[in-house]
């Protein structure tokens, strides 16, 4: 059967936070069979447990917060789709502030901080969520139209269209797709960085956000081009980030889902009010487990998507 992972002891870096501009240690450690991602916030007098689940999600401005009263956890998604792309089902976070640390501004960071810690298989069978019927969700009219959508797919797979009318975007691709039956996580999405306009900056830091943002973590642009010394990553970094971001926000389903994610200019907001719909809607889903990988959708079962 295909069964469940965490990691093979705990680790720890620092970094700040993206929004916030604090300072913050982040610890991931092994966690038993059917817990799921479970951020702890330590830094507390008593410390708060917050469970990665899209109905916890409080906050989506520029970043998925997953909040329980006044206790916050911020910019979860990056983390959470390192974990999605390395197939990890359990694992215990802890942070000494309120976000995750935005590290390169992509997934890349976490994604070595796994493999250093090792992935193990559980003794327990993995579960995953199968869409049965289409879901959708849509906002605006016109070219400000914006939609999401899970589809019955054999696998898991995205596509994702954006629009932002800037020369530095619009001069690479605006349209990506990704299917990891033969694309690789690691080599296809993970070292896309977020992005943002210099010209937001003052507007965005009067809101408590991009405190910490910089050259260093984000790719800016001015009215014209990227400012960056070294450029883009990929080819199509931008819409390449906008699929990283979906993976984690979909990932707070607290399962991998077997579907085919499709959008147009949706974000954070847009991707959790989707995945609140499908699991809402119970005919439209099923929860099952693969008793061995040859029956198993090949996105699954490819060890070399993880390379």
């Amino acid at each position: 059967m295909l069964r469940q992972r965490t990691i093979q002891k705990s680790i720890s870096t620092k970094g700040v936070g993206l929004h916030s501009g604090r300072r913050v240690e982040i610890t991931l450690r092994p966690a038993a069979p059917n817990t799921g991602i479970v951020f702890h916030r330590i830094d507390l007098p008593e410390v708060v447990d917050l469970p990665a689940r899209a109905d916890a999600v409080g906050d989506t401005r520029m970043a998925s917060v997953l909040q329980q009263g006044d206790v916050r956890v911020s910019t979860v998604e990056h983390l959470m789709s390192a974990l999605a792309g390395l197939g990890v089902d359990n694992l215990h976070v802890d942070l000494t502030a309120e976000e995750v640390p935005i590290m390169d501004g992509s997934a890349g960071t976490f994604v070595y901080l796994l493999r250093s810690a090792g992935l193990e298989e559980q003794a327990a069978p993995k579960q995953f969520i199968r869409v049965l019927k289409s879901v959708e969700v849509r906002e605006g009219e016109g070219s400000n139209l914006k939609w999401a959508r899970l589809e019955p797919y054999d696998g898991f797979a995205l596509s994702f269209a954006i629009d932002f009318q800037h020369p530095a975007i619009d001069s690479t691709a605006n349209f990506a797709e990704v299917d990891f039956a033969h694309d690789s996580y690691v080599k296809t999405i993970a070292r896309a960085r977020t992005f943002g306009f210099a010209s937001e900056v003052e507007t965005l830091r009067s809101m408590g956000l991009a405190r910490g943002g910089s050259l260093d973590n984000a790719i800016v642009m001015d009215e014209y081009r990227v400012l960056n010394s070294d450029g883009l990553r990929y080819e199509d970094e931008f819409v390449k980030h906008k699929i990283l971001d979906a993976i984690g926000d979909l990932y707070l389903a607290g399962k991998p889902l077997v579907a085919r994610y499709v959008a147009c200019k949706s974000g954070h907001a847009m991707n959790n009010q989707l995945v609140r719909t499908l699991l809402a809607q119970q005919e439209c889903w099923e929860l099952i487990s693969y008793e061995s990988p040859a029956v198993a959708p090949a996105a699954f079962t490819r060890e070399w998507r993880f390379a």
